[in-house]
């Protein structure tokens, strides 16, 4: 079980620019998060707690709980909040989602996971986090530039990816809510924004084919603005990919970009047979 939280609280240390930490400050922000899913989930796994900003809350839900946490520092503040048991002090990029949660009881159970992602590792994190198909629910916060690549909540056209194509692929996602720099200690020079994950009970494309389809998007998605008959002739015989424009009534000197969700996977199915 979480410890209930003493009256005493330990100094927050100060952020490590290499590892991109800024410290969530703003009350109404943090208790969105921690709410998102509360009412869903049988267990929650927090992935970069740092000092316990988020973790102080939910370790209160009363559910099976469990973070990650790459920077050591951070262990003498989790403490405050959690057991050892419930704390990884190891890189989140090399922990095995799957076998962590059997070691910690709770594969099978809907995990709700939580997260601010750091930038640099943001993509590479997330993708692992789609594979895990224990992982129910999502909530995590993104910069600006990385969250309107999973649901474009600031770009209004143009704006398919290959990001967008495989999070919406096996989950439905959606804006929880938009964070200004002045909600965190130091203020990053960019916007961020919590965007909210759930798992489709039937997936877009079947999870065997993750690898195959991320492949796919990578060629599709090369070069977004140039044509993308040009891009795909590279990977495709030319008929082939004729063939599979035309049975969808779409032109070969569209852009990638401009591409619905559906027309992206009818290609994939069309292209790969």
């Amino acid at each position: 079980m979480s410890k209930v939280p003493s009256q005493t609280r330990l100094e927050l240390p100060s952020p490590d620019k290499s590892l991109g930490q800024h410290f969530l400050r703003d009350q109404n922000i943090i208790q969105q998060i921690c709410h998102d899913f509360k009412d869903q989930a049988e267990a929650i796994v927090e992935i970069g707690p740092g000092p316990g900003i988020l973790t102080e809350h939910l370790a209160l839900m009363g559910l099976p709980y469990f973070v990650i946490e790459k920077d050591t520092r951070f262990g003498v503040y989790l403490d405050q909040f959690l057991n050892k048991d419930q704390i990884t002090l190891d890189d989140a990029l090399q922990v095995e989602l799957s076998t962590f949660f059997k070691e910690k009881n709770i594969s099978g159970k809907k995990i709700w996971l939580v997260s601010n992602l750091p930038y640099n590792i943001a993509t590479p994190l997330l993708v692992n986090f789609l594979q895990a198909t224990d992982i129910k629910y999502m909530t995590l916060m993104f910069q600006k530039e990385v969250a309107d690549k999973v649901f474009p909540f600031a770009t209004t056209k143009n704006f398919m990816g290959s990001l967008l194509v495989l999070c919406q692929s096996f989950f439905e996602c959606n804006l929880l809510v938009k964070v200004p720099p002045g909600a965190f200690a130091p203020p990053p020079k960019v916007d961020s924004a919590v965007i909210t994950f759930v798992r489709r009970e039937i997936p877009l494309v079947p999870m065997a084919e993750f690898r195959t389809l991320e492949k796919f998007l990578r060629q599709m998605f090369s070069q977004r603005r140039k044509q993308i008959g040009g891009v795909l002739k590279s990977y495709y015989k030319p008929e082939i990919i004729k063939e599979s424009f035309d049975s969808l009534g779409l032109s070969t000197t569209l852009r990638s970009e401009v591409l619905t969700l559906e027309h992206v996977l009818e290609l994939y199915r069309k292209l790969r047979s």
